[in-house]
């Protein structure tokens, strides 16, 4: 672990988008829970400023994102707003563009994102949830894209990462009929990496973040970067990037110190260079 605790705490978009930091994880909070967590458009301003603020926290080294009360992680977009920011589609257009650099953000994150998924995770919710590294949800977790029964298109890039998840027969059975599925399912498909105890569920999700902050940050680095290029087709692949992050890896002080730890059996204090 690190050597010294820090803890902090911050909001955006008047509290509905809490920030804190203890120990090398940062924890960002969907605070809306008289909506069941449901995003409204300055909600995505707040996220993006408290995703840049724990990206540029050097000792901030894992994120876990998570939703305010025990009956939803985020139930998707804040339909009120609907009448007034997507009534059509040039007003849908517009929206999109405004929360089209949080979306960026999360998609080329560069630390490790863990979503502790409790209760509702439904349409925008599940693609934040989707752009995670690890999802992880509770026994009584409901998933569903309601897009169909709404009348309105989910973006490429949502339902990129839910075919890459799931599937494509599995993605459409999802969007053509706006069903929602619960954990156990939600597992079996792909969709979440793990289901545990709802009163477990805060406890194994800082669990693995702490053991990710413990790890040496360039290696677990490279491992998301080089995860992210097998994922592209073959001539889009960064290889020059995936030989950068593993020359750095072999020249860091981490490596010499994770061996020096090993040879003296005793924890490594990795610094991040």
């Amino acid at each position: 672990m690190l050597d010294v605790a820090k803890t902090t705490d911050k909001s955006y978009a008047d509290g509905r988008i809490l920030q804190s930091v203890t120990d090398g994880v940062g924890v960002i909070t969907f605070n809306n829970p008289d909506k069941r967590n449901a995003m409204s458009l300055d909600m995505w301003e707040g996220l993006g400023h408290a995703l840049i603020e724990l990206r540029e926290d050097a000792d901030v080294r894992v994120v876990i994102l998570t939703g305010a009360g025990d009956k939803a992680f985020m139930s998707g977009a804040d339909i009120s707003q609907f009448e007034k920011t997507r009534h059509n589609a040039q007003a849908s257009e517009e929206y999109s563009k405004k929360s089209a650099a949080q979306r960026a953000l999360l998609a080329d994150y560069p630390k490790p994102i863990i979503a502790c998924i409790r209760g509702f995770c439904l349409g925008g919710g599940m693609q934040v949830a989707m752009a995670a590294d690890i999802r992880l949800a509770s026994e009584n977790s409901q998933f569903g894209i309601p897009a169909a029964k709404l009348g309105i298109a989910y973006g490429y890039d949502g339902l990129k990462h839910l075919v890459s998840l799931v599937g494509p027969s599995w993605a459409r059975l999802l969007m053509y009929t706006g069903v929602r599925i619960d954990s156990a399912e939600a597992l079996r498909i792909g969709l979440v990496d793990r289901v545990v105890a709802d009163a477990e569920l805060w406890n194994a999700t800082t669990e693995i973040a702490r053991t990710i902050a413990g790890n040496a940050p360039l290696a677990v680095h490279a491992a998301k970067i080089t995860i992210a290029q097998v994922l592209k087709d073959p001539d889009a692949r960064d290889m020059d990037a995936i030989k950068a992050i593993g020359t750095a890896c072999m020249n860091s002080e981490d490596f010499r110190e994770g061996r020096t730890a090993f040879m003296e059996k005793r924890k490594p204090k990795f610094k991040g260079r």
